[in-house]
């Protein structure tokens, strides 16, 4: 169990860390906090269990900061530290799962450890049972089920493949089979089109089935209309993002690391892995979008003065979109700006190389002649 501990007094915190680590099993504190501006600044990164926290503190109570470390870590359990009576005690425990009242004794702190590992455990149980699977779509399909890590999906054959894939594409509507067929199977003869698009939808059911994806369904009805995929509460990454960037909101100081995790969650593009010609359309919608919110962030780090987060977001531009000019040409001026020429230099040679020489596209002639412009300046 990771526990994080926050009191104004150092030595009090030595000894709860003392007491936990030598008189109770399976406890790891991995913070400790006097200050409880630090708590609030690091409670996310840390992404403790539980935090011991002390009630009386001259710059917040804690009951206060507990109240922000749930809003912040909503899964985290508070266990409060305090030399106060119990009758003062019962108005804290509508916040916390326990109290340890000081000075605190071995026995007392074992029962109240042993009541965490038990409200954890249950916790885990019940958020594994109910939280939907996820069906994955940057870059390569695959499916998450709860607690366990993506798995890329076995299918049968590749039409099986691309056939559950485009009618993910366009879930919850049937899709008619003739244009199953005109997509899949072609050059075949209708009937015998019909069997594969039949035999196909079979194996996709299998496939489902042996992946414990049984939440998605393929129903047929009548076979005469077609096929509709449904995915009921199972969750889909590329939804999941798209609604996570929306609701965020314009960047400022208050949501900016919300901001930040939502650029991490774009892994790539939209079924990146596979040439389906109906997934451009979207694939391109996405990447723009994850674009336009790139820069967005960009520019408020340059607003901000905080040169190496404008640095690391067009970094990861240029890791997922090569071609685009403007993530260069920004850290070129910001180079510029802050006297490093060989940086500057190398994104210019960088944006050289892969445009011209390896996509055969000629660098836009504004930068080329900023560059141009820029070279006499250091002679």
């Amino acid at each position: 169990m990771r526990v994080i501990l926050v009191d104004d007094e150092r030595l009090a915190l030595q000894q709860l860390r003392k007491a936990l680590e030598c008189d109770v099993s399976g406890i790891q504190v991995i913070g400790m906090f006097s200050d409880p501006a630090h708590v609030v600044e690091d409670i996310k990164k840390l992404q403790p269990d539980a935090v011991f926290l002390d009630i009386h503190m001259p710059e917040i109570s804690g009951l206060k900061l507990g109240e922000q470390l749930q809003e912040l870590v909503p899964s985290i359990e508070i266990v409060f530290v305090t030399a106060y009576d119990r009758y003062a005690v019962q108005a804290f425990e509508m916040y916390a799962l326990d109290y340890v009242m000081k000075p605190i004794q071995s026995s007392r702190l074992q029962k109240t450890v042993q009541r965490l590992r038990e409200k954890i455990e249950t916790g885990e149980d019940n958020k594994q049972e109910l939280e939907p699977p996820f069906i994955c779509c940057f870059n390569q399909l695959r499916f998450q089920l709860p607690g366990e890590e993506a798995q890329t999906v076995k299918w049968r054959t590749s039409k099986a493949q691309e056939l559950f894939t485009y009618l993910l594409h366009h879930r919850e509507r049937v899709i008619d089979r003739n244009t199953l067929i005109e997509l899949l199977w072609p050059d075949f003869e209708m009937d015998r089109a019909a069997k594969q698009l039949y035999t196909t939808a079979y194996h996709i059911r299998q496939t489902l089935k042996s992946n414990r994806m049984e939440a998605v369904s393929i129903s047929s009805g009548d076979l005469e209309a077609g096929y509709r995929l449904t995915v009921g509460e199972v969750r889909i990454d590329t939804e999941e993002w798209e609604n996570k960037v929306k609701q965020l909101g314009p960047i400022d100081l208050h949501n900016v690391a919300q901001h930040e995790q939502a650029l991490k969650l774009y892994k790539g593009d939209y079924l990146g892995d596979y040439e389906y010609m109906w997934a451009e359309q979207e694939r391109e919608r996405l990447r723009l979008l994850w674009l336009r919110h790139a820069q967005d962030l960009s520019q408020f780090y340059m607003e901000q003065g905080r040169w190496q987060g404008v640095i690391k977001v067009n970094q990861r531009i240029q890791q997922l979109l090569p071609d685009n000019e403007e993530s260069y040409f920004t850290l070129m001026q910001l180079y510029d700006s802050l006297g490093y020429r060989g940086r500057m230099e190398e994104q210019y040679w960088l944006l050289i190389s892969r445009l011209e020489q390896e996509m055969g596209v000629t660098v836009s002639a504004n930068i080329r002649a900023w560059y141009e412009n820029k070279k006499p300046l250091h002679c």
